[in-house]
């Protein structure tokens, strides 16, 4: 079968979210910087209510921080990990501030990562990270009123590949120490899960000399992994919706439990900003991700 493409650019993630947010709040990009959009943006997102704990260390190198955001009266609520996109070379926890707030005000203790990025680190370092970040939120789960056996692994594009190699490929975890028992859901959000990286510039996140059946989630699929939920937006063209439907194929083949959903509307960068509370309007992924939250949590 031949493998979708992926463009393997960093996507201005960054300016599209503070567009729509822009959008969102009646105030145009013309007026003002993009520090000043983020500014606004972030102020527009208010944490009042929440507990909020940032730059926790989950590792030893300078990006192995996470920020965690979970309601003050948590008792034994699932706990989830978002991982960001940027084609494994830019992004970062603080521009996904939106994400912390959206699913903590669902009452969820979420932990918002950053790993270590290409061309510096490659495959799999910032797989090692989604994991090691998982155990740290694991240990640290009840501290935060989050049940450490209730975890779900949410990521978006380049972080999607990330949350589902991590927990799909069987040694991540393991090496990890986080029991796969423990991990109730994961949500892969327009993810490159089945591409052939060596015609792309994203070549740079993986090592040299080696093919996607070595690095490739949809090889890699262990037959105990949890329930999955596969977003594809409607109108992407960064990421081929073949990925998701290659991924899908193997988790089906493998006897795991997964539901492929594409979205109306949205394209690559709106399908994540739709996880926002202020643009849920752009389309149906927040609903969609506490939806399946709910469907497979503890009870």
């Amino acid at each position: 079968m031949s493998r979708s493409p992926f463009s393997g650019r960093t996507f201005p993630l960054k300016l599209g979210l503070l567009g729509l947010g822009m959008l969102a709040l009646g105030v145009s990009l013309t007026a003002c910087s993009a520090a000043g959009a983020q500014d606004t943006l972030n102020r527009a997102i208010s944490t009042r209510g929440l507990k909020v704990v940032t730059d926790q260390r989950y590792g030893p190198y300078d990006r192995n921080l996470l920020d965690v955001y979970a309601p003050t009266d948590a008792t034994n609520a699932p706990v989830v990990l978002f991982v960001h996109g940027g084609s494994w070379q830019g992004g970062d926890k603080a521009g996904h501030k939106f994400v912390g707030e959206s699913l903590a005000r669902a009452g969820y203790v979420t932990g918002v990562m950053n790993y270590r990025l290409a061309p510096q680190n490659r495959y799999p370092t910032y797989v090692q990270d989604t994991a090691a970040a998982l155990k740290w939120l694991r240990d640290h789960a009840k501290s935060f009123g989050g049940n450490p056996d209730d975890l779900f692994v949410v990521g978006h594009s380049a972080g999607a590949f990330n949350a589902v190699e991590a927990v799909d490929n069987e040694r991540w975890l393991r090496e990890a120490g986080v029991p796969i028992s423990a991990v109730r859901g994961v949500i892969g959000i327009a993810g490159p899960y089945s591409y052939d990286f060596r015609q792309y510039p994203s070549r740079v996140a993986f090592p040299e000399g080696s093919t996607p059946d070595e690095v490739m989630p949809d090889r890699h699929v262990r037959r105990d992994a949890p329930p999955h939920l596969l977003l594809v937006a409607a109108n992407d063209t960064t990421v081929h919706p073949q990925n998701a439907l290659n991924m899908e194929a193997a988790l089906k083949a493998a006897g795991v439990p997964v539901t492929r959903t594409v979205l109306p509307r949205v394209n690559h960068i709106t399908i994540a900003a739709a996880l926002a509370r202020p643009l849920t309007f752009l389309g149906g992924t927040r609903q969609q991700v506490i939806d399946f939250i709910e469907a497979h949590r503890l009870k």
